[in-house]
């Protein structure tokens, strides 16, 4: 599949291991809800994770979402590039620290250089931004619309320049 934007996140969340396909869970639901305010048709992108399996705990009935390691991202890193290369996207979208500091380095930091441009060989165009299960996760209803805010901005970037084109 071809697809100009190309959005990658941490790993697959419960929903999305028991649906098989990435982002159908609530984060997901907030993500296509930013990307209709942004003015991209998530149709039109290719959505994926840098890790391909859900690491999680088991807490009584629930599957809590456990962070990916080191090892577990230069195990799945290789069928990510393949991705990339099959999608050969305009413009890479980095959703969250753990998919940014895998495809731009370690030193790349969500909280410095969200919503800006940065060089890379991956594509034409990169950028980072914060991942939408981070918006979920505010302590209020104030900082949840704030993000969710400067999460549809740094998106709109990305119109932007579609559009430009």
């Amino acid at each position: 599949m071809r697809a100009e934007v190309m959005l990658v996140g941490e790993q697959p969340g419960n929903d999305e291991d028991l649906s098989g396909r990435p982002f159908v869970g609530p984060a997901g639901k907030l993500l296509d809800d930013a990307l209709v305010q942004a003015g991209i048709d998530r149709a039109e992108t290719y959505v994926t994770n840098v890790v391909k399996h859900f690491k999680c705990e088991p807490r009584g009935k629930r599957r809590i979402h456990s962070k990916p390691n080191a090892a577990e991202i230069k195990a799945c890193f290789p069928w990510l590039l393949a991705e990339i290369a099959a999608v050969k996207p305009k413009v890479l979208i980095c959703l969250g620290a753990t998919a940014a500091q895998a495809l731009l380095g370690k030193a790349f930091r969500v909280s410095v250089d969200r919503g800006k441009f940065v060089p890379s060989p991956l594509a034409p165009h990169v950028l980072a931004t914060v991942h939408p299960s981070s918006i979920l996760r505010a302590s209020d209803d104030d900082t949840r619309h704030r993000e969710m805010k400067q999460f549809v901005r740094d998106l709109g970037k990305v119109a932007g320049l579609l559009a430009a084109r």
